[in-house]
């Protein structure tokens, strides 16, 4: 599987955290892994199509067009 390195806010990074402290995850890469892909898979599903000729806005909105905060 390949690693990507990826800086976060504190307060994601405090958040995830609890989320393993509290046993939802048993560990933080676990928890990285399973948060990143629920929120791709749910861009994909309340996002844009592919059949939108408009760039995705994932460099100019932040995702989902939040700009300090990923929503899961």
């Amino acid at each position: 599987m390949p690693k990507v390195e990826v800086t976060i806010p504190d307060h994601l990074e405090m958040q995830i955290a609890q989320l393993v402290e509290k046993g939802e995850f048993l560990n933080q890469e676990e928890a990285v892994e399973e948060l990143l892909s629920t929120g791709i898979k749910a861009y994909k599903t309340s996002g844009p199509s592919d059949e939108d000729d408009e760039p995705s806005g994932f460099e100019d909105d932040g995702m989902m067009g939040h700009d300090d905060e990923y929503v899961f």
